[in-house]
């Protein structure tokens, strides 16, 4: 498989999940993942992935945390690395979700995949209707503390 283009991630697709736990990375989402990438937990009872270049860009800022004296820096680098995989893609385009990642964002069926530009969330469909949902933009907008979208 080539690297991907220059392109955002972005879009959201519907799959199901099969007997095994794997799921279909849809073609547009693989072309622009590349060569490969990595999946781990999401603070947001989701999961992400993320393509090996914007995984390589988080490795740097998280090598950058002070271990030693940041009990949150440990906890975000056990999160992060501690489950996180790079999967394979089979010829039907499929990865295989471990068991564990599956149970952290409670993925059993339908799953919802969401373009969030450097990345791609991975969704229990009902929790990621429910989230979407009771999205606002201008409360987010103010919380972002004074950036225009």
């Amino acid at each position: 498989m080539e690297k991907g283009g220059d392109e955002m991630l972005t879009g959201t697709y519907s799959h199901s999940l099969d007997s095994k736990g794997r799921l279909i990375i849809p073609a547009r989402f693989r072309k622009e993942l590349g060569d490969g990438f990595v999946i781990t937990k999401n603070m947001d009872h989701c999961l992400s992935i993320y393509p090996k270049s914007e995984w390589e860009a988080l490795t740097e800022k998280l090598n950058g945390l002070p271990l030693i004296s940041s009990e949150a820096a440990r906890k975000i680098n056990r999160l992060i690395f501690g489950n996180s995989v790079e999967p394979e893609v089979d010829r039907q385009g499929r990865i295989l979700i471990p068991a564990d990642l599956r149970k952290h964002a409670n993925l059993t069926k339908d799953v919802t995949l969401v373009g969030a530009y450097r990345l791609i969330e991975i969704w229990d469909t009902d929790t990621w209707n429910d989230y979407n949902e009771h999205l606002d933009m201008s409360d987010i907008s103010y919380n972002l503390n004074g950036i225009d979208l």
